[in-house]
């Protein structure tokens, strides 16, 4: 088998913690799986990786929810793919407003569009901010803790996979990559 060409450990403990909370300020669930896996594999303290998700994917949030509140027509004009997504996200803020705004970080196609969307709704800023910072915590947990639980299953499955982890990575990051092209590709 051959070596991965570089020391993956000191590259994720010198940089795993800023590239996380880049990561999460926008999407972000990619990165935090593989956090997640970092962290089980001990090259990041589990619970820093769920406190700067939490807080990065909180900040990004709430940055959007603004975004929505003061230029919401404006995004609306520039970026129709999330007008589209406004008939949907009013119905369901309507029902379930709490729901809404707690979830729609796990909704597909509204994770962006989303905060902006109820950035234009009725929704107080006091209550979003509070609302998104619950749908942030349980949304860092879930998300890094599929991380750790991938880890624990590649470990269960390959012994010790230090040998092989910078193979492992590469292709996680492959797939995500694959995945992101198709979607962005099928929206053409």
């Amino acid at each position: 088998m051959f070596d991965f060409p570089m020391n993956l450990g000191s590259l994720i403990e010198a940089h795993g913690y800023w590239v996380l909370a880049l990561g999460c300020l926008l999407e972000g669930e990619t990165v935090l799986v593989l956090a997640g896996f970092a962290a089980h594999s001990g090259y990041l303290n589990p619970f820093a990786v769920i406190a700067i998700a939490a807080s990065a994917g909180f900040a990004g949030d709430q940055f959007f929810f603004w975004l929505g509140r003061h230029y919401g027509p404006a995004v609306l004009r520039r970026w129709p793919s999330v007008a589209a997504q406004q008939d949907r996200l009013e119905r369901l803020m309507l029902r379930y407003q709490s729901g809404v705004v707690i979830g729609v970080r796990f909704a597909y196609g509204l994770r962006i569009a989303g905060p902006v969307l109820i950035g234009m709704s009725s929704i107080g800023r006091y209550r979003f901010a509070l609302l998104n910072a619950a749908g942030a915590i349980v949304w860092a947990c879930i998300i890094a803790g599929l991380g750790w639980v991938f880890g624990r299953a590649a470990q269960a499955l390959m012994g010790e996979i230090r040998s092989v982890e910078g193979w492992l990575l590469l292709g996680i990051i492959g797939v995500a990559v694959l995945v992101w092209w198709v979607r962005r590709n099928r929206r053409v």
